[in-house]
Parts: C-alpha cells; sequence; structure tokens
C-alpha cells in the first residue's frame, strides 16, 4: 500500500459514531480500470463547512477507523463557501496509489478531526468479464433476455426503492447524529467553562490555605484530595475530547460529580467560615485572658510591693525590740547600781531601813528632854545637832537626786538610738537614718 509524505489527520473514532450524509459521492462506478486513473465525484451539503485539512480516503469495505485508510488526496476548498448551493466538487487519484486487488472499496470524505463525513457505494478494480456482455443470437433468446431483463428491471426497481429507503433512513440517522455533535459540542463548551471555573475556585482555595496556614490542615489535604479530583478530571476532559464517545456515555457522572465538587465546596466553605468566627472567639477569649493576666499581675506587684513593707516594717520591730530590750536590760542594771549605790549610802548615813529613822528621832528628842535643867544655856553640842538636817531630810534629798539622775539617764537613752549589733549612737531626729541602718546589718 502506497501513502503521500504527508499523513493525514486520524482519528480512533469507531464507525457507527460517524456521519455519512454531510458529504455526498456523485457517479461513482461499480468497476474502475486497474492501470487508470480513477477521479472522485462529491458534493457538500449545507449543513457541513470544509476544512483546509480535510481529506478523501479509499477504505477497504470492512473498515472500522479512519486509521484503515489505504490511499489519499487532500480536499481543494471552494473559492466562495458562503455561497448557499455549491457546485460539485471532485479529486483524482493517481493510477500507482490505487489497489492492485480485485476487492471492494469505497471513497470516504474524513474531516481534519479525523471524523468520517460522507462513504460511496462499494466498487472494485478489476476490468469487465464476458459475463457482463450481452449477446444476441437468436429470437428465443432474446424473449428469454427480455424478460430476465424485465425481472432485473423490477429488481432494480425494489432496489432503488431500497436505497431510497436507506438513504432516508441515512439521512434521518445524519440528521440525529448532527443533533447529538452540537449538543455534545455544547458541552464541551459548558465542560470548558466548568473547568475555568474550578481552576478559579482552585485558586482561591489556594489563597485560602496560606492565609489559614496551621488553622487549615485538614482544609489543605481536602484541598489537595481536590486538586487531584481536577487533575484526573482534566485529564478526562482531555481524552473525551478525543473520544466523543466516552465523552456522551459519561457527561452524566460528569455532571454528577461536578455537582458534587460544587456541593463539597460549599461545605467546605462553611467549614472555613465556622473555624473563622472559632478563631475570632479563641482571639477575643485569648485578649480576655491577657486583660485578667495583666490585672492579676499588677495586683500581685501590690501585693509584693505591701508584703516587702510589711517584711520591712516587721524587722524595724523586731529590731526596735531588741533595742528596747536591751535598753530596759541596761536600764535594770543601771538601776540595780543605783539601787546598791543608794543602799550604801543609807548605810553611810545610818539609814538601815524606815524604821530606824522614826527611832533615832525618838532618841534625839528624849536626849534633849534629858538636859540638865542647871545648864541656862544648855548644852554646847546642842546647836550644831540642831542646826544639821535631820536623817530623815537628807534620805528624802538623797532619794531626789538619784531619782533625777535616774529621770535624766532614761532621757538620754530615750533621746538617743544605738545598734545593738556594732554600738553606734545616732541622734532622735535621725531616726530614718538609725532604722536604715539597722536593717542593713540583716543582708
Amino acid at each position: 500500500m502506497e501513502k503521500t509524505i504527508d499523513e493525514p489527520p486520524i482519528s480512533a473514532v469507531l464507525l457507527e459514531h460517524c456521519s455519512f450524509s454531510q458529504v455526498v459521492f456523485n457517479s461513482v462506478e461499480k468497476f474502475y480500470v486497474p492501470g487508470g486513473d480513477v477521479t472522485c465525484y462529491y458534493t457538500f451539503t449545507q449543513q457541513f463547512v470544509p476544512r483546509r485539512k480535510d481529506w478523501i480516503g479509499i477504505f477497504k469495505v470492512g473498515w472500522k477507523t479512519t486509521r484503515e485508510y489505504y490511499t489519499f488526496m487532500w480536499v481543494t476548498l471552494p473559492s466562495d463557501l458562503k455561497k448557499e448551493s455549491i457546485k460539485q466538487q471532485e479529486v483524482k487519484f493517481k493510477a500507482y496509489y490505487l489497489p492492485k486487488d480485485d476487492e471492494h472499496y469505497q471513497f470516504c470524505y474524513v474531516d481534519q478531526d479525523g471524523i468520517i463525513r460522507g462513504a460511496s457505494i462499494p466498487f472494485q478494480f478489476r476490468p469487465e468479464t464476458e459475463e457482463d456482455i450481452v449477446v444476441v443470437t437468436t429470437k428465443g433468446k432474446v424473449e428469454e433476455i427480455e424478460q430476465h431483463n424485465e425481472e432485473l428491471l423490477l429488481e432494480n426497481q425494489e432496489l432503488k426503492d431500497s436505497c431510497a429507503s436507506l438513504q432516508k433512513q441515512n439521512s434521518d440517522v445524519q440528521a440525529e447524529l448532527q443533533r447529538k455533535q452540537e449538543a455534545l459540542e455544547e458541552l464541551q463548551n459548558i465542560n470548558k467553562k466548568l473547568k475555568q471555573e474550578m481552576e478559579e475556585q482552585k485558586a482561591c482555595w489556594e489563597t485560602e490555605q496560606l492565609q489559614l496556614k496551621e488553622y487549615n490542615q485538614k482544609i489543605s489535604s481536602e484541598n489537595e484530595k481536590m486538586g487531584i479530583r481536577v487533575d484526573q478530571l482534566q485529564a478526562q476532559l482531555s481524552t473525551q475530547e478525543k473520544e466523543m464517545e466516552e465523552l456522551v456515555l459519561r457527561d452524566q457522572d460528569k455532571t454528577e460529580q461536578l455537582q458534587r465538587l460544587k456541593d463539597e465546596n460549599s461545605q467546605l466553605i462553611l467549614s472555613l467560615t465556622e473555624q473563622r468566627e472559632q478563631q475570632m472567639k479563641l482571639e477575643q477569649t485569648v485578649e480576655k485572658m491577657k486583660e485578667k493576666e495583666t490585672v492579676a499581675r499588677k495586683k500581685q506587684q501590690e501585693l509584693k510591693d505591701e508584703n516587702f513593707g510589711l517584711s520591712r516594717t516587721l524587722s524595724d520591730n523586731k529590731i526596735l525590740t531588741e533595742v528596747l530590750k536591751k535598753e530596759k536590760e541596761k536600764l535594770e542594771r543601771e538601776n540595780s547600781i543605783l539601787k546598791k549605790e543608794n543602799n550604801r549610802l543609807m548605810d553611810y548615813m545610818g539609814l538601815q531601813n524606815d524604821d530606824s529613822v522614826p527611832h533615832e528621832m525618838q532618841s534625839s528628842d528624849q536626849g534633849a528632854g534629858r538636859q540638865s535643867p542647871g545648864l541656862v544655856y544648855g548644852n554646847p553640842y546642842s546647836g550644831i545637832q540642831e542646826s544639821s538636817p535631820p536623817p530623815t531630810l537628807l534620805a528624802a534629798v538623797l532619794a531626789d537626786n538619784i531619782s533625777k539622775q535616774t529621770l535624766q539617764n532614761k532621757q538620754m537613752l530615750t533621746s538617743c538610738f544605738n545598734c545593738p549589733v556594732c554600738g553606734k549612737t545616732f541622734p532622735e531626729k535621725e531616726k530614718q537614718i538609725f532604722k536604715d541602718h539597722v536593717f542593713c546589718h540583716s543582708f
């Protein structure tokens, strides 16, 4: 089998899905003599518009797809395609491209998409035999031949009627196929639009996925699954563009799948809205917790400051208590010393206790009464004794001096502060400095 250099556009579409009524072949012979060129005549219908890559091929009867052509020729486009009635077209096949066997062949018009648009009646490449030549010899044979011719005419008429019926059925089938073709093209356009919508929706999903980040891990996985489904649908759509039969059979399934995808998309949008609301609620809760935490920190700081002040006051009180204890002990020691000194002076003055003083005063009175009345001027030493103060008055003066000295010592002790650690003395006006000094010893 010989072919031209350029390969024509072909398709894997099966025979039953092709259209045979859009291009009509005319003047097709039953037999073509081998070794001669063959001219193919055809006419376009109003439903068909030829294109640059259309071609006419010779196919062996029984072919299934346009890949099974024997040879082909490119179609010459008419000068004006807008005319309602286009004249008969023709294409010539060279003898050296034609088959050499006596099998049955037919012409087929194939468009640039590889779809059959018209087919001729079958024909053979062989010369006419002697059986096809009628030789009249006798009158009886002539009558027999005439009778046979009448039968053949009747049979031919029946065949013509059958052919007309088949052509009408073929036209109806072609019209139905044309309607299905147009519906199929509309479905293709719808699928393209749906594909664009899916791509736009996919871009929106990717943008939302970037914005949601970690909060949308579940949705991102669903988007990835959706992307895989979209890729599968795109692959199926590209396959359906080439295989129109599968598109017709699966169109309803694709529509349902697209509806499910839309439903899933709506569910995803609702889920995203719910997650956004939850996120806003969580953010509000976090803000409230932060405010509570700030208030708690302020309150905790105030409690710490108050605790620190109380601790410092307690430490100062402890220190003052220790100081007062030591001062009390010191005063007790000084008081004990003064008591001892008072007792010593009392012993020295002869005043052991309170009962001795009246006894002595009584004895002195008795001694004065026992003076000799004969002495005009009295005892010469009595004046000396009368001029000296009595022992009770001396003890009172001494006790008053001692109490004054004790009070002065107390005032001196109370008017200044002594550090119980290092013994350093601070005046009364430097009380705060004394507290700070004692507080420093606690570190």
